[in-house]
């Protein structure tokens, strides 16, 4: 498969495994949310790695997945938040202003450097989020961009993205320092690491509820072990904002998602109009990359 391919596929799974997170957010609180992500995937990557074998491990390789556990967790954590107290068609677009942060982030450390059309088309897919909430404009120009900070679903998805960037980046470090099954468990496993403490701490009574729910976290951890793994591949071969500038076309389905499984039709025709601005984004960047 080539790369616009395993990010298409990747941007499926994404997706998915929000929608997963959302149901389990208004049954458990979002710690114990968030470890069911990160435990319940490793098995899978396990199975992965059997398939494929133990790769030669080079330098860098278990700073990547240190400096990845906490990343990950924090971006894990607050994109649990969002999706608790905002509608999933909305957390997903602002979600992905972590383009704006993931470009800086990949220059300084992967020395990633995307041509001029690329930038313009990353530019194009992150004006659509502001056209997210373009109807707020008629209060101000700069309202769009303040209700970010403002409402609270957002506003997680705001810090979410934030720290998803280096978390793409150290990923990306891993899978080059090994290779995706194996840069899959290995970031994955200090993830999970990290954030037990935090889940004993406010949700060890919870643990009990995982046996009832185990569906719901097996098919978390699948969708979750699916997306790196596909992902993973697509880092390897371009550049990881290119990757997560096609990843955009979750947005159409968490629209899509949000519509059928939670009923959120509030503001419906705004958000797939800011939609279709981040897909012609995305279509300028894949055609001009």
């Amino acid at each position: 498969m080539d790369w616009v391919s395993l990010s298409l596929a990747a941007a499926f799974f994404q997706v998915s495994r929000n929608a997963v997170m959302k149901r389990l957010g208004h049954q458990l609180d979002e710690y114990i949310n968030v470890f069911g992500r990160f435990a319940f995937l490793l098995p899978f990557a396990a199975a992965a790695v059997v398939w494929q074998g133990v790769p030669e491990i080079q330098s860098g390789f278990y700073w990547a997945c240190f400096f990845f556990g906490f990343s990950q967790t924090a971006a894990t954590l607050f994109l649990s938040k969002a999706l608790l107290y905002g509608n999933i068609s909305m957390v997903v677009p602002i979600w992905k202003t972590s383009l704006i942060w993931l470009v800086g982030f990949s220059f300084f450390t992967l020395g990633e450097t995307p041509t001029s059309m690329g930038l313009l088309g990353i530019a194009v897919t992150l004006a659509g989020v502001y056209v997210l909430n373009i109807s707020r404009a008629k209060i101000s120009p700069w309202e769009p961009i303040r209700i970010l900070f403002v409402d609270r679903g957002q506003r997680y998805a705001l810090f979410s993205a934030f720290m998803y960037a280096p978390s793409v980046v150290t990923f990306k470090w891993a899978v080059i320092t090994s290779d995706v099954p194996f840069g899959t468990l290995g970031t994955y496993v200090f993830a999970t690491l990290c954030v037990l403490p935090i889940v004993l701490k406010n949700s060890a009574a919870q643990f009990r509820e995982i046996p009832r729910l185990w569906k719901s976290f097996l098919s978390l951890g699948l969708f979750a072990a699916l997306t790196n793994l596909t992902q993973g591949e697509a880092y390897r071969l371009q550049l990881s904002s290119y990757v997560e500038s096609v990843k955009q076309v979750d947005i159409l389905m968490a629209l899509a998602m949000g519509y059928v499984l939670f009923g959120e039709r509030e503001r419906i025709g705004e958000a797939a109009l800011g939609a279709v601005v981040i897909l012609a984004g995305v279509v300028f960047l894949v055609l001009y990359s």
